[in-house]
């Protein structure tokens, strides 16, 4: 008796093991086939891949050269800048440094001088006379300090 579940022991094992192997078998062919199809759509996605590589660095070369370019521009501006301020730069600043003393020379002339704030004015009245101003205005070709109105 012992010798005969010793025998349905093994015979359960056996077929458990069967069971298992044949399971295993499947999964290894799905996984070989799994692997092949993988490999058949990998190829030409790599092919593709490596084709916009080789495309992004022509891009990359093109952009360095404008940039390249660009660096060049700019210090082209740049010295004719520096050039331009130089050479025309002083004589404008002259010029319109004459300019803004002909207008002031000219609106000076044209307007009378307004009295700063706080200041007393320069002419006082005196008893119903006026002092002249400290100024000394001319009165027919002579000075009116130290005279009299």
């Amino acid at each position: 008796m012992a010798g005969i579940l010793v025998a349905v022991f093994w015979a359960i094992l056996v077929s458990f093991l069967a069971v298992v192997l044949v399971r295993l078998a499947q999964t290894l062919r799905a996984t070989t086939k799994l692997v092949a199809d993988v490999t058949e759509q990998a190829v030409p996605l790599l092919a593709d891949a490596s084709a916009t590589v080789r495309s992004a660095q022509t891009q990359l070369d093109k952009v360095d050269a404008i940039a390249t370019d660009v660096q060049e521009v700019t210090s082209n501006a740049s010295a004719l800048s520096t050039t331009v301020a130089s050479t025309f730069g002083g004589p404008l600043v002259k010029v319109a440094a004459f300019g803004y003393g002909v207008r002031q020379a000219i609106g000076r002339r044209s307007a009378p001088e307004p009295e700063p704030a706080g200041r007393p004015s320069r002419r006082t009245v005196v008893v119903g006379r006026t002092v002249p101003s400290a100024r000394g205005k001319k009165r027919n070709g002579r000075s009116s300090r130290g005279q009299k109105d």
